[in-house]
């Protein structure tokens, strides 16, 4: 198992590194680059269709290492994140209104991981029947819908999502290990080696953008990934907050922006701007890069908390996550208190409606 997934790790990774100069060279050469406007503080055009190089490195590496007993879930696996990538690219390019990727893409997408025999498993197990099945459904769709959403908005700093991205796929691949899971753990493997060799093109500062393509392919493999890791002997719902805990930043940013803009009278996933925790975290003095980095340290511990929560037991469970839920709820406070820029003092963007808006 630890062989398989060193080898997808590796072919993504050097995919995904050496691929990534000649997509950003034909995105020059066609002008497909993210411009600078009021929301954006990068002085020069960007070039985008950094996405492409992390689909084709993990597509490779899966092709590579995946056997063919996997086909049914590997397949609906690459569909559905081959039509979030396109609707993607296709949102970028300003093609596509912003609301097809998520009441059309991304619930498309979750449907195609259900026929291919991906779901939830908490209700089923839990709760048992038809209602337990139907329940599980439901979440699938929302969880899918909600991560991915969540990593489309995420990208809005130098390196935060391809790093997040890789952090939390490197946690997913040591838990998956640990409870047995080969599939979950080449998958987790690939998906950090293509996140890592893109980051080496887009940490601050960036010489390209993944786009909007890549975010939502991320974000479907991340939650594909914690709809396949299922913890050994799982009996409760605290069993079950694994992929919760490592993907918590990305959660926690997509609550943060909805707190506040709702507040502020505007609507969450409609109004783009400069207001997400590392933007906040940056106007505190850190910095961008320096943002970026704290939010790559606190997806580590959620990890690690993600990891143990399973073999964890008794009231130790139950105090970790109220600790966990009382933090948040004070960031969440904190962060609120802290400076940005509000969506109604900044002009229309011009090129990009989507939430992409940009600091370099």
């Amino acid at each position: 198992m630890l062989l398989s997934s060193w080898i997808a790790f590796g072919i993504a990774l050097m995919a995904s590194l050496l691929l990534t100069w000649p997509v950003r060279q034909f995105a020059l050469y066609i002008g497909f680059v993210d411009r600078p406007n009021a929301r954006k503080v990068h002085l020069h055009p960007i070039p985008l269709l950094g996405g492409v190089a992390i689909y084709l490195g993990f597509v490779l590496a899966i092709a590579f290492t995946l056997r063919i007993g996997m086909r049914t879930e590997v397949l609906g696996i690459i569909a559905g994140a081959t039509l979030l990538a396109t609707t993607g690219i296709l949102d970028d390019t300003g093609i596509l209104h912003h609301q097809i990727k998520l009441f059309i893409g991304m619930p498309l997408a979750a449907c195609m991981l259900i026929v291919a025999g991906i779901r939830a498993g908490i209700f089923s197990q839990i709760i048992g029947g038809r209602i337990g099945t139907l329940a599980d459904i439901t979440l699938t769709v929302f969880w899918v819908v909600g991560i991915t959403a969540a990593f489309s908005i995420l990208d809005h700093m130098d390196g935060l999502c391809a790093g997040i991205a890789a952090v939390a796929s490197a946690f997913f691949a040591l838990s998956a290990a640990l409870n047995g899971q080969r599939m979950v753990c080449t998958l987790a493997a690939a998906a950090l080696g293509a996140s890592l060799g893109f980051l080496r093109w887009n940490f601050a500062p960036a010489k390209i953008f993944m786009g909007d393509g890549g975010a939502m392919f991320l974000g479907f493999l991340m939650a594909t990934l914690g709809l396949k890791l299922r913890p050994l002997n799982a009996h409760s719902f605290f069993d079950w907050l694994a992929p919760v805990l490592i993907l918590a930043i990305p959660i926690f940013d997509t609550t943060l922006i909805s707190i506040s803009r709702s507040r502020r009278g505007l609507l969450p996933f409609a109004t783009p701007g400069k207001d997400h925790t590392a933007h906040r975290l940056a106007n505190l003095g850190l910095g961008q890069a320096r943002a970026v980095l704290v939010l790559y340290g606190a997806a580590s511990l959620l990890g690690i908390f993600g990891v143990m929560m399973p073999s964890a037991r008794g009231i130790a469970r139950l105090v970790g996550c109220a600790c966990m839920v009382a933090l948040a709820v004070f960031a969440v406070i904190a962060l609120e208190r802290a400076p940005f820029e509000d969506q109604r003092s900044l002009t229309k963007p011009s090129v990009k409606t989507a939430e992409c808006a940009r600091q370099n």
